[in-house]
């Protein structure tokens, strides 16, 4: 009998939590699918977004020998990763790497910290949609300075961080991130 081992599993696009409810009702298959949450400049403001930290992909623990039909053929897979039509297992320690990044939950939620000299967006008010720079950190009540490039010439104003989002990528943090405490929607 072989061992049970990880492996990676290529999904549709969207799909790797879908895909991975349907993987994870299988007998003998553990599943983990990290997901980001965190907040995106829309038209309509500051919203939440929830997206797979490797787009298309999720890991499986299973037996081979008893799993992989089942597994590749579950609803939204397109394959499991693998070469010369041998799947190629994940060793246990890359996954437990990615666990601890992800604080040991499957959805952890990234806060941006903003320091000066960060682009950042506007996202709620009259001048919504305007980018500018971080030009000071003020105290009280999480305010910054931004200076703004506005009708032609630069303007700076005072607004609290609730109001602006960094341009930085919710991916590139958590690798920069210190571990955090999952927030009571994580839990």
């Amino acid at each position: 009998m072989e061992n049970i081992v990880w492996y990676c599993v290529h999904t549709k696009s969207k799909c790797e939590h879908l895909a991975a409810s349907v993987v994870a009702a299988f007998d003998g298959v553990e599943v983990f699918c990290p997901r980001l949450r965190f907040q995106k400049a829309t038209k309509r403001g500051k919203v939440w977004f929830v997206e797979a930290l490797f787009p298309t992909y999720f890991f499986a623990r299973f037996c081979p020998l008893e799993s992989l039909r089942a597994v590749m053929h579950a609803q939204n897979v397109i394959r499991v990763v693998g070469f010369g039509g041998s799947p190629i297992p994940i060793p246990d320690s890359v996954i437990a790497h990615l666990r601890e990044e992800m604080n040991h939950t499957e959805l952890r939620e990234i806060h941006t910290p903003l320091a000066v000299g960060d682009s950042v967006m506007l996202t709620e008010g009259p001048m919504r949609g305007l980018v500018g720079v971080v030009e000071l950190m003020l105290s009280g009540a999480e305010r910054v300075r931004v200076l703004l490039d506005f009708l032609g010439r630069q303007s700076i104003v005072e607004v609290t961080t609730d109001k602006i989002l960094t341009e930085r990528p919710a991916r590139g943090i958590i690798y920069n991130a210190p571990a955090q405490s999952p927030s009571p929607t994580q839990r």
